[in-house]
């Protein structure tokens, strides 16, 4: 097992658990400062600053809005295979996030209205990596679940390095009816989006992953706009027993050392053949890698095998790693779904590898990373929703709350919060009082005279 640690205590699992969170901990103040800079000036001169960034960073002066006729060019020139494959996958994940829209709701109490009015977002912000890089699955899963909220204005910017445009990103945004792109990326954008210019109109919330730039940028705007999260390194832990097939568990965990050598790939096993068997299988699958030389560094940096006494002990260990993807290779994976308290995307069984859910299953590959799934979810339907109380009192469902209301006011000695109930009471006494004078009057008056 010279590729990756062998774990057999809690306190070697306890280091290795310090070593993940500290593994994207490190920001340099340089790249902090430069951040801080981009976005000032952006904010300060808008699309001047914009433009010269792109042309700095992006090596090119072309209009910061991408017209649709240069969209429809390049996506034409995308395989006609990899697009049925975008849209049998789009399919699905509006399927699935068609699930996830929340309703209004009102209910009577004592008299009083109460309800929730849940609205979608005005406009929301994508971020979408471009250039050489091809990344529309991002565009699907980003896209999609703002547009079934009801998001009426989306705003997508990608990057365009030397004025390259990947034809199936904007594939993706064709099939999608984005009807608003632009060609910028990084901190830039970021900047662009959150306090707004003369091309680009600032947005409600940025969503979308990208570099450290972009990472750093949409914590620093976030205030001003609301974001999604800010993703770190790809993981995956895998819970494996006797019955787990080793190539595919070694297989599972590559395709996340792939991404990039800050990558964690873990094995959780009760089982020491299991255990070699996939180190084994990860040294021979590893060798016929095109990503082999990243993936080795991600594997030795950030990857374990970890032995455990018993599926319990597997659990404890998931549960205090938490996951961006976990995957569980059991006899029986769903007996331990109720007890997997912290994960992004949980997959069941052998059949279930993760790339599924990174493309085309459906479910959102947007995931919570580096621990944060413990307080944590996937990007959904909701992250696009706002929601706002609605409450309506009348008079004798108001006096029913009232003295209860004053008394608190006045213990915490927010007199004007308790004067706001003293003078209604007061009306409501002197509305008392005027309707039995009425009635008094009404009772004592003498008949009409014929």
């Amino acid at each position: 097992m010279q590729i990756m640690k062998l774990l057999k205590s809690m306190p070697e699992v306890r280091t290795f658990l310090q070593l993940l969170n500290r593994r994207a901990a490190g920001v340099s103040p340089e790249t902090e400062a430069t951040v801080k800079s981009v976005l000032a000036d952006v904010r300060k001169r808008g699309d001047k600053a914009v433009a010269s960034y792109t042309k700095k960073f992006d090596k090119h002066t072309l209009p910061l809005e991408l017209p649709a006729a240069d969209i429809r060019k390049a996506a034409a020139k995308a395989d006609k295979n990899v697009v049925r494959a975008l849209e049998l996958s789009a399919r699905r994940i509006w399927d699935f996030h068609e699930q996830q829209k929340e309703e209004s709701w009102a209910v009577k109490v004592d008299g009083a209205l109460l309800g929730q009015m849940v609205r979608p977002l005005a406009r929301v912000g994508v971020y979408v990596p471009g250039g050489k890089a091809s990344y529309p699955s991002t565009v699907l899963m980003n896209v999609i679940p703002a547009q079934v909220a009801g998001v009426r204005e989306i705003a997508l910017c990608v990057p365009t390095p030397g004025g390259e445009i990947n034809p199936y990103v904007m594939a993706a945004i064709r099939m999608l009816g984005i009807a608003e792109a632009y060609r910028i990326g990084g901190a830039q954008a970021v900047g662009a989006m959150a306090y707004g210019t003369d091309t680009i109109r600032r947005v409600d919330k940025i969503v979308g992953p990208g570099n450290i730039y972009v990472a750093l940028a949409k914590k620093m705007v976030f205030g001003e706009v609301d974001i999604d999260m800010i993703a770190g390194p790809s993981e995956i832990l895998i819970i494996a027993d006797k019955t787990a097939n080793p190539a595919f568990v070694a297989a599972d965990m590559l395709s996340q050392a792939e991404h990039d050598e800050l990558a964690s790939s873990i094995l959780v096993t009760d089982s020491p053949e299991i255990a070699e068997a996939v180190a084994q299988e990860l040294e021979a699958q590893l060798r016929k890698l095109k990503r082999r030389a990243i993936a080795e560094k991600s594997l030795k940096a950030f990857g374990a095998i970890i032995l455990v006494e018993n599926s319990a002990a597997a659990v404890a260990v998931s549960n205090a790693i938490a996951p961006e993807h976990l995957e569980v290779m059991t006899e029986k994976p769903q007996d331990l779904l109720d007890v997997l308290t912290n994960a992004g995307a949980i997959f069941l069984g052998q059949w279930t590898p993760e790339p599924l859910g990174d493309y085309s299953a459906g479910p959102n590959h947007t995931l919570p990373t580096g621990g944060t799934a413990r307080f944590s979810s996937p990007l959904g339907v909701y992250d696009f929703m706002k929601r706002s109380s609605v409450l309506q009192f009348d008079a004798k469902s108001f006096g029913l709350l009232a003295d209860t209301v004053e008394r608190i006011a006045d213990s915490e000695g927010l007199e004007a919060h308790a004067n706001t109930i003293r003078i209604r009471k007061a009306a409501l006494s002197d509305a008392g009082g005027a309707k039995k004078a009425k009635a008094q009057r009404k009772k004592m008056s003498l008949p009409k005279a014929k």
